[in-house]
């Protein structure tokens, strides 16, 4: 992230980028459908990026 940042990336989408990074791994997602079907699994993976998605954009007009 440091090289991301230091190369002009705005800090709105770096967190963006942080919290949904760790969330959405494939091996995740899997186990996640596994547990919770794959209508529940579809539902996390879009809150996760649209709730990542607006507190970078917030962030980033903030700071």
């Amino acid at each position: 992230m440091e090289g991301l940042l230091g190369a002009g990336m705005g800090k709105g989408p770096a967190l963006a980028i942080l919290l949904a990074g760790p969330a959405l791994p494939l091996p995740n997602m899997l186990v996640i459908r596994t547990v919770l079907g794959t209508q529940k699994t579809i539902v996390y993976c879009s809150l996760v990026v649209v709730m990542a998605t607006l507190s970078g954009y917030l962030y980033g007009q903030l700071m």
